[in-house]
């Protein structure tokens, strides 16, 4: 037990020097570098890029994110007066609806009777719900890890299923990568993190939000291992 609470105790203190030094949105960022590159490089997600994945991957990859938005959209207006994860709750942030179109245009109208989660994709829904249902703080985890990606990183993935499976451009299919509300996300983006900067929290809940960021960042990681799974399996 003693090594255990010196352990923690260290791991704050090292957090509260940082925190007085950078900027919280340079923490979390900085903190959670490690499984934001798992995640980017997942065997999935680079045969996906690569390729070597036909249009049922992504499919089916566009159908798990729609359990985790709905989820995560859900809460959102029981947040939206939140002092802590209210200030992030921005409707043209939110995406249902745009992957409610892309799997009406990859499945068929309808694609409800169809669409199926993962394991994985179940227990990171079930994790980002209860975050909105009982802890605002741990809700900004989840958001930051999602919207701040799918602004930046998103635009990759858009880029190549346009190419490679002839979506038209930003059109129906890929609809979840645009942001019609936003027209300048360079400046959306630094607004984001002014509010992570803002946020109203102490510097131990700062260090329960970034240790729930790399959750975040995992139970994705653990989506792309289950799809990369499913697609090896049906080789």
């Amino acid at each position: 037990m003693h090594t255990s609470e010196s352990t923690s105790d260290a791991s704050s203190t090292a957090f509260t020097a940082s925190a007085a030094s950078a900027a919280f949105s340079t923490v979390i960022r900085t903190a959670s570098h490690e499984q934001h590159v798992e995640a980017e490089t997942s065997t999935f997600m680079s045969d996906l890029l690569g390729g070597r994945l036909g249009v049922e991957a992504y499919a089916r990859y566009t159908e798990q994110l729609w359990f985790v938005y709905d989820a995560l959209e859900a809460g959102a207006e029981s947040l939206a007066a939140d002092p802590v994860a209210g200030p992030f709750i921005q409707p043209e942030l939110f995406r249902r609806a745009a992957l409610e179109r892309d799997l009406a245009h990859l499945r068929g109208a309808d694609w409800r009777s169809g669409v199926s989660a993962l394991p994985a994709t179940l227990a990171y829904a079930d994790r980002v719900r209860e975050c909105a249902e009982r802890w605002p703080a741990g809700y900004i985890a989840h958001h930051y890890t999602r919207y701040l990606g799918d602004l930046s990183g998103g635009q990759i993935i858009r880029d190549k299923a346009e190419k490679t499976w002839g979506f038209e451009r930003k059109g129906d299919g890929v609809r979840f990568y645009v942001f019609e509300g936003i027209g300048n996300p360079a400046a959306f983006k630094r607004g984001y993190r002014e509010l992570l900067d803002a946020v109203r929290a102490d510097d131990l809940e700062k260090q329960r939000i970034v240790a729930e960021c790399k959750r975040a960042f995992a139970l994705n990681t653990g989506v792309f291992v289950a799809l990369g799974d499913e697609f090896r399996l049906s080789a």
